[in-house]
């Protein structure tokens, strides 16, 4: 049938009810039965007691984390991730926890160890994935290139204000046309006097709408090799615009990134950036970052399901009590005893000296792919609240997606370590490589 104008008028009379605009019921109201995530649920997936193993200085931030993201953050991370917008309102919370910077000493950084960096990467996952990616970005990866790669100069002006979050960075590697083959990306750098002048374009840059600091990777047209540069916000021919109608991390901005011929004066060329290999000097860290994004937000999903199931009752008794669902649950328990004791280890290789890319990259991708499981038995012991953004799981569920796809992703990494402990590389199919792999 169609519809003419007049027609659609009257039909919009006729056809809704007086209710249809009503706003939706508060949640507590609608399902009184279960507590939302915005009254976040106390830690309850340490089972088999892991913070005897931090430092004194480690469980110090592993709670102050924990409570700062329970009570101040929790409450308002729903409406922003269904808004897919970013809460600058939280900023100066997570300001206040002073872990931005991370292992970086002096500047006004924290200086933490690694495994106290990870621990509060995992805290803000527990309660929300976006928060942690933002902190991430800005902390294990723009900030870190700064103070492995930097000059001395560049660390004293740009840290003190990054480690405040006065300023926020963003890192621009990825392009369009180059995601896990990231060392061929296009975007150059070509030297003029008194700098260089840059082109190209940047996908999937998180906190690149707002970053006050753009750390951009490009290849310089001299040398072929890939180098770093500082760019501020508002550059002349910089434009960056928000990717929409993403399913996860919504409340992660990532941008699309224009350069057209900007110009980045000399002292803003990161010195220590001379080739891809350098970039993966601050990957090997990151990587280890990401590997706690998924420890935690598991950890807070066990922590949502197992309120929920002594909460929630049917045929007569609290879910809790059923058999099938205390397997799911108790199976998500022990992925996440074991995914901590995988991350745990992985810090302290670092700490001696002893991690190499195989390591992170098995960590990564099979903590993720762990979390993957533990996400979605939650979304089943949920039930129709599984789908719901207000009980955490849905949300997790959705935040977990991108993470076991950035920073390499599962396939990626697998070949990472798969090169490593065999000795042949195959991330190319043998008829585009130059030799053959036999």
């Amino acid at each position: 049938m169609t519809l003419h104008s007049n027609d659609k008028d009257d039909f919009n009379k006729t056809a809704k009810s007086s209710y249809f605009h009503l706003p939706p019921l508060d949640v507590s109201i609608a399902f009184p039965q279960a507590t939302p995530a915005s009254t976040f649920p106390p830690c309850t997936s340490d089972y088999f007691q892991f913070d005897d193993l931090l430092s004194p200085e480690e469980q110090a931030v592993r709670l102050k984390v924990r409570e700062c993201m329970e009570k101040e953050v929790a409450p308002v991370m729903t409406k922003y991730w269904e808004k897919a917008e970013f809460p600058f309102e939280v900023v100066p919370k997570l300001s206040a926890l002073r872990v931005a910077g991370g292992t970086i000493k002096g500047f006004g950084c924290p200086g933490l160890s690694i495994t106290g960096s990870a621990i509060s990467m995992a805290e803000i996952a527990r309660v929300d994935a976006s928060c942690s990616t933002f902190i991430l970005v800005h902390s294990s990866l723009a900030m870190l290139t700064i103070a492995l790669c930097g000059s001395e100069e560049q660390k004293q002006k740009y840290l003190p204000s990054l480690a405040r979050l006065k300023t926020i960075a963003c890192w621009a590697l990825t392009e369009p046309d180059y995601g896990s083959d990231a060392s061929a990306l296009k975007t150059t750098a070509t030297k003029v006097m008194g700098g260089w002048i840059l082109e190209g374009q940047k996908r999937w840059i998180g906190n690149s709408t707002f970053a006050d600091v753009l750390v951009i990777f490009a290849r310089n047209t001299s040398t072929n090799q890939i180098n770093g540069y500082i760019v501020k916000k508002d550059a002349p021919g910089l434009t960056v615009t928000k990717i929409e109608n993403k399913i996860g991390l919504r409340i992660v901005q990532n941008g699309d990134i224009l350069l057209k011929k900007v110009f980045v004066p000399d002292e803003d060329r990161i010195p220590g950036v001379n080739s891809f290999q350098d970039t993966n000097k601050v990957l090997a860290v990151s990587r280890v970052m990401v590997a706690w994004q998924p420890i935690g937000i598991s950890m807070g999903v066990y922590d949502m399901c197992h309120r929920y199931l002594k909460e929630r009752k049917q045929f007569g008794a609290p879910l809790a009590a059923f058999q099938i669902n205390q397997q799911k649950l108790v199976q998500m328990l022990g992925n996440v005893q074991a995914m901590f004791l995988v991350g745990w280890r992985l810090c302290k290789l670092y700490e001696k000296g002893k991690m190499t890319p195989g390591h992170a990259s098995l960590g990564k991708s099979w903590i993720t792919l762990k979390a993957r499981e533990t996400v979605s038995l939650g979304r089943e012991l949920l039930g129709g609240n599984g789908i719901l953004a207000n009980f955490l799981v849905a949300k997790a569920f959705c935040d977990l997606e991108p993470i076991y796809t950035y920073e390499g992703t599962y396939d990626i990494n697998t070949l990472v370590t798969g090169r490593e402990v065999t000795g042949f590389a195959s991330f190319k199919p043998a008829a585009l490589s130059k030799r053959s792999r036999l």
